[in-house]
């Protein structure tokens, strides 16, 4: 009898072990995916609930403040206008279709300048970072063109071009493409060396070198650079608008700020401003801030 005891048990202390341990680890498992997708959901929530409420708390202390301003009558209206005065003038424009034009205007203007800088500069960009040769050539010259302000190339375009689009395209190229060459440069940088030598070995050369492996590779740089380069492209259109004024370029949000100033409006130059931030910062928050949670996410960097 001990012996068939002893023969038998195993078996079962094994079955019910195996079994045991197969139905602990899939509870485990689903414990784990619950407790993680959980955590995922309320952080994605809260995020989504916090980048939605921050514009909109930061807003609401600005017209505070102003209007504390105001209240206090530290400057005449005509000096400092009320929130009011400033949305009256801005509703005036878009009574004439005139704001909404202008805004149109400058934002094509901006999206088509800022997609031939990227043309132009990520080759400048993929040559000078993987040449070094090339870089110590030319780099100083890119470092000195962004540090340069773009509103400094004006005269010139208007003199090389006079008052035609080719004008504000050029100050805008001039304006973004150091900025996104830069970017992609440093980005290429912080390659690892040995992702490249893998790529040699595997055979990779020339552009399908550069499509596949150097740029998904420094794509974080990379996008720096836009998010940088779209930043100087607006602001160098706005120069450009503000300087070369004329009827055959159409309204933008530049000649609207520039029309308050030569009225002496001061509501309608702090509306024009106005008007400028909000499509820059939407342009952020649409377009770029979406890119980089997503390549932080992807690289494991959040959650």
């Amino acid at each position: 009898m001990p012996s068939d005891q002893s023969t038998i048990a195993p078996i079962d202390l094994r079955s019910g072990a195996a079994t045991n341990s197969v139905t602990d680890l899939e509870t485990l498992e689903k414990g784990l995916d619950a407790l993680e997708t959980g955590t995922f959901q309320r952080r994605s929530v809260k995020g989504i609930v916090g980048r939605a409420l921050s514009p909109l708390i930061a807003i609401a202390v600005i017209l505070l403040i102003w209007q504390v301003i105001i209240y206090l009558q530290w400057q005449p209206d005509y000096i400092i206008p009320s929130p009011r005065q400033v949305f009256d003038a801005l509703g005036m424009q878009a009574e004439q279709e005139i704001l909404w034009s202008a805004t149109v205007n400058s934002m094509r203007r901006a999206a088509q300048g800022f997609i031939i800088a990227l043309i132009v500069a990520t080759p400048i960009g993929v040559a000078l970072g993987l040449n070094r040769t090339l870089r110590s050539i030319f780099g100083p010259i890119l470092t000195g063109l962004q540090q340069l302000p773009s509103v400094a190339w004006v005269p010139a375009a208007i003199i090389w071009f006079g008052l035609s689009d080719a004008t504000i395209y050029t100050v805008v190229l001039l304006g973004a493409v150091p900025s996104i060459a830069n970017g992609l440069i440093a980005g290429i940088d912080q390659v690892p060396t040995i992702t490249l030598r893998a790529g040699q070995v595997m055979g990779a050369k020339g552009l399908p070198r550069v499509w596949h492996i150097v740029l998904p590779a420094a794509w974080p740089g990379y996008l720096a650079g836009l998010e940088q380069g779209w930043a100087f492209a607006w602001r160098s259109l706005m120069a450009a608008e503000l300087i070369a004024v004329s009827p055959a370029l159409g309204l933008g949000l530049g000649q609207m700020l520039d029309i308050g100033r030569q009225l002496g409006d001061m509501a309608l130059v702090l509306g024009s401003i106005f008007m400028i931030m909000a499509v820059g910062i939407l342009v952020e928050r649409v377009i770029f801030t979406p890119l980089r949670q997503r390549t932080l996410r992807n690289r494991g960097l959040i959650r």
